[in-house]
């Protein structure tokens, strides 16, 4: 049941024109509205990465949580950067470890950390929906970096619906389509074309606007 890209435009056109203008750049949501969806099944662990056709130009602050060489190349991207020191630093620090868990939208740490940061910075990244992603310590830390630049999660957290950012507001119509297609493909193959009950597309601050299934 795939979506139809006319629909999509003018879903798309009439979303960013509704609701006040803003001094912030807005992104563009995607929500698809699920049924028959038993909330505390399997089912509802429903989790991926979406790997967005187009970047927003909005980025994600993405932080690399590491040693060695790798922590080193992060250093050099510009990213922000936490060591095995630092971490541990930081172990009962509630202060700091939210600080993490507020301020950075991807995690992505040394396979060889993730128990450590799931001790200690997991207590403030569980409740804020985020999950730390292991990256070999042997990565090509830019061209994963690249990748979780284009990245949203399409996932279910409280209630039976996916609803994540597909974009921003001055992105060209045509990449919005794509992007929001390939969040739309994804849930669809893995929860299923029947469970689908109603599509949106919204600004952050703007009114949802529906996409009409075929």
């Amino acid at each position: 049941m795939p979506l139809d890209n006319e629909i999509i435009k003018g879903a798309v056109d009439k979303a960013k024109t509704l609701g006040k203008q803003r001094k912030f750049k807005q992104s563009i949501e995607l929500i698809i509205a699920l049924k028959d969806i038993n909330m505390k099944s399997n089912e509802a662990k429903f989790r991926e990465v979406v790997y967005l056709p187009h970047s927003p130009t909005k980025e994600p602050n993405i932080c690399v949580v590491a040693s060695g060489d790798l922590l080193l190349e992060a250093k050099k991207l510009g990213l922000r950067t936490i060591s095995r020191e630092e971490l541990n630093a930081m172990k009962g620090n509630k202060k700091a470890t939210r600080a993490v868990g507020n301020s950075c939208d991807w995690i992505l740490v040394s396979s060889d950390l993730m128990g450590l940061v799931g001790s200690i910075l997991g207590p403030a990244l569980g409740p804020r929906g985020k999950v730390p992603i292991a990256i070999s310590p042997k990565s090509n830390i830019t061209d994963i970096v690249n990748n979780y630049k284009r990245a949203v999660w399409a996932r279910l957290r409280n209630e039976p619906q996916v609803q994540c950012r597909v974009g921003t507001e001055d992105m060209k119509n045509e990449d919005l389509i794509e992007n929001i297609n390939a969040v739309f493909n994804t849930v669809e193959s893995k929860i299923g074309a029947a469970k689908i009950a109603k599509v949106y597309v919204k600004k952050t601050m703007g009114v949802p606007v529906e996409i009409a299934l075929r």
